[in-house]
Parts: C-alpha cells; structure tokens; sequence
C-alpha cells in the first residue's frame, strides 16, 4: 500500500526492533518524519539513523515524567504530533503458570508496560494532537488473546483486552476533535521472542508449534511487515472513516475452529 504522509509526524514506541521497527519503516517510506521511540535508547538511535526523516527517544513509558519529556522533545523538533502507534509491550517467557501461581511483581511489570504505559503514552501525546487542531490518528497494538484468552499468561491476555475496550472508549470521545482511534490484534508474528518460544529448534515450546499452526487456517506465523502495513493503512488520510474498530492481522486465527 502507498500513501502520502508528507508533512505527517509518526510517534512509534516500541521502535527498536520487531513489528516496532518494520512500523517505522513503513510509515517513514510512506513520507512521515519518525519519532523513533524505546526504552532501549542505543537501539532506537540506531534505527533513526536508517530513516530520511526521524530522532530517536529514549524512554520508559511506565514513567510519566519520561513520556512527558519524550513528547515534549517530540514538539520541539517537529512542532506537531500526528501519529500515535502505541506499540510498546512486554510478555513473560520464564513465567508461563497459572494465574494461582504467577508472581506479583511479573503481572505488575507486563500490566506496567502493556495497558498503564499505553495509558501515559497517550495521555500525553493527546495534549500537543488536541491542540494542533489538526486532529489525528491512534493506533494501539494489542493482541488476538485479547479477543480470545489463552492459558497461562494471565497479565499479558489481560493486559490486551483492557487495550480493546480503551481503544474504543478513546474512539468515542476523541473523534469530535478529528482524533481516530483504532487497535490491531496481531496473531502469532515471527519477532525474536516468538522465535525462542515456538519457532526455533531450541524454542520453550517448539514440540507444539505443529499443532499451533493447524489452528492458524493460513497454516504459519505472520510477519512483523504484515502487520506495519495493516498500521499503515489505520494512519493513513484514505481511512477517515474508521474509527473505534480492532483489526486481526491473524491468519484467521480467530475466524473460528479448524477441525
């Protein structure tokens, strides 16, 4: 898909790497200037060096004060915030247990990250969109256990979920001034971490991967580009009028049962 996003400021987070990195790219391609944006601060600088128009921000999005000056960095280089990809996050690969035995600290670093930082992130970016009066676009980044739980990762599914129904309470009031707001909810994506659990050799989980694919109808993994393009296409001017809705980017994962 091609579109036009010259003039067009896109704040990523999440941006160093993974389906983070193939969004940037994506919407740098498309013409947007690039916030490049990571707690991983030396990764974020690394990928802004590789687009025409972008810096990089490095930043904890559990820390309020953090999103603050990574915003206000933002207004001062550009002037302006158009774009909003809130696709920070976090899931656990040591502690996949029940919820009766699964640590406290853990459920509140992934809630932390996933559904609060969401939360600030876009609070804040809220202030400089609302202002500019030239309205804008959100696009939150949850998960297909969000429409469909699975087991043992109970912050993570939790997590995703709350992201749904906040993506469409922001729709509602952030529309009357011009703000969309939208949520895609990726199925199984080949990143790094997916790697370790499933789809290496060595994976946690490797010993399943083949039943897991006879669930998925496409029958494999998506790509972190498939889903820059379905982000894409949420920023982009031709989809004015979507508003409030959440796209799976699944391979028809949640479509039904394979039987």
């Amino acid at each position: 898909m091609r579109c036009d996003l010259s003039g067009r400021v896109a704040f990523v987070t999440g941006a160093a790497g993974g389906i983070g990195r193939a969004i940037v790219d994506r919407l740098a391609a498309n013409g947007a200037a690039i916030v490049v944006a990571d707690v991983d601060g030396e990764g974020a600088a690394r990928v802004a060096a590789g687009l025409p128009d972008a810096i990089a921000v490095e930043v904890d999005i559990r820390n309020e004060a953090a999103v603050a000056a990574a915003v206000e960095q933002t207004t001062r280089a550009y002037g302006r915030l158009d774009i909003l990809v809130n696709n920070a996050g976090v899931n656990t690969l040591a502690h996949r247990v029940g919820i009766d035995q699964f640590p406290v600290e853990e459920w509140h670093r992934i809630v932390g990250v996933d559904l609060d930082g969401l939360f600030l992130m876009s609070r804040a970016a809220l202030q400089p969109m609302i202002a500019g009066g030239r309205g804008g676009r959100i696009v939150n980044i949850a998960s297909v256990v969000g429409l469909a739980a699975m087991r043992l990762q109970s912050p993570f599914v939790a997590a995703k979920a709350g992201i749904i129904h906040l993506t469409r309470s922001m729709a509602l009031e952030l529309a009357p001034h011009g703000i969309l707001t939208n949520a895609i909810a990726p199925g199984s994506i080949m990143t790094e971490v997916t790697r370790k659990l499933f789809y290496g050799e060595e994976g946690s989980f490797h010993a399943r991967t083949e039943a897991f694919m006879r669930h998925i109808p496409l029958g494999r993994p998506g790509a972190p580009e498939e889903i820059a393009e379905a982000v894409l296409f949420l920023a982009a001017p031709e989809a004015s009028y979507v508003n409030g809705q959440v796209l799976a980017v699944d391979g028809g994962w949640t479509a039904g049962f394979m039987m």
